[in-house]
């Protein structure tokens, strides 16, 4: 298995520090939601049934006509390699990395590419898979560019594949209005934006074809009952979401500053998280650790992830530990 963000109790046993006593950054999820709504006893007691009016609701939040309820978007990126023959699939780089490990698991031809390097790859690419913002840079590919390598990968039946997992603070660069349109296949998260990530819950967004054959391939009874009815009256909420959207922007805002004021300013970032590249990554990421602080290490670029802190204690705590960084940075 690849390796994730969010191994709390793992961190705990390594370095020795109670899983009570750790302040969570290695995430891009946000550390807050709201109230949450009852779920009623039938959710628990009977199999889930499409019509509770999770689709409709989530249809709305999306303004899609049509889409497809997932155990989380992890389930799709594993299953849609599945549905196209042997294909050549290009990459941006940096990503996910399960999206790469799942399209070779197939038997699939993955290649990694730069932003630069599309233009010329689409002729030789059945399938253009990217993420908007990216994880875990952060950088934002306008939608205008996109629909034109859309265009391209279409007329010969390619796919443009875009993970939209971070873009609910920013809907206004989402696909999503264009996700009908033949071989434009978008993903959303639910719980990264809704800060619900254990309710394993994704959608994903294209024409109606396809999402009858992913339908079929995954089988029934996918996302839980409970989940559903949760989602439901969440994803309704538009009030309770205007407030998570401005807070989540302020937060990430403050979070680029801090890291900026105590010399570690970032190289990219969006609302739920900033991205610092720097050749001192792994052993920042160790002094943090020993102090109960968790970020999000990489190597291909060497550089940290940090997420939002849930609350002011946390955001001081940050601070002091930054303060204690500044020999290396």
């Amino acid at each position: 298995m690849l390796e994730h963000g969010g191994r709390l109790r793992q961190a705990a046993l390594q370095y020795g520090i109670a899983l009570g006593d750790w302040l969570d950054l290695s995430t891009g999820i946000a550390p807050y939601g709201w109230p949450l709504p009852p779920i009623p006893d039938t959710a628990w007691r009977h199999l889930p049934e499409a019509n509770d009016g999770l689709e409709i609701a989530a249809r709305d939040y999306y303004g899609v006509a049509s889409l497809l309820p997932v155990a989380g978007s992890q389930a799709a990126i594993q299953a849609l390699p599945r549905l196209r023959g042997s294909s050549r699939v290009g990459i941006l780089a940096p990503a996910y990395a399960e999206h790469a490990q799942a399209w070779r698991r197939e038997g699939h031809r993955v290649e990694m590419l730069t932003q630069g390097a599309v233009g010329r790859a689409l002729e030789r690419l059945d399938v253009l898979l990217l993420i908007n913002p990216n994880n875990p840079s952060g950088r934002m590919i306008e939608p205008s560019e996109l629909l034109t390598w859309h265009a391209r990968l279409a007329q010969r039946g390619g796919w443009l594949l875009v993970d939209e997992a971070f873009i609910d603070c920013t809907p206004e660069h989402s696909l999503a209005a264009y996700s009908q349109l033949p071989g434009l296949i978008v993903l959303r998260s639910f719980g990264k934006f809704f800060g619900m990530a254990g309710v394993r819950l994704g959608f994903v967004l294209a024409e109606q074809e396809l999402l009858g054959q992913l339908d079929d391939l995954l089988g029934p009874w996918t996302v839980t009952g409970p989940s559903r009815a949760l989602a439901t009256a969440l994803l309704q909420d538009y009030p309770a979401q205007a407030r998570q959207r401005q807070r989540l922007r302020a937060d990430g805002e403050r979070l680029a500053q801090l890291l900026t004021a105590y010399g570690l300013p970032p190289s990219g970032g969006c609302a739920l998280f900033q991205f610092c590249c720097t050749l001192q990554a792994a052993e920042l990421h160790e002094r943090l650790a020993c102090q109960g602080i968790l970020t999000r290490l990489f190597s291909e670029p060497t550089s940290l992830r940090f997420g939002l802190p849930g609350d002011e204690t946390g955001w001081q705590r940050l601070q002091q530990a930054l303060a204690t960084l500044k020999d290396l940075l």
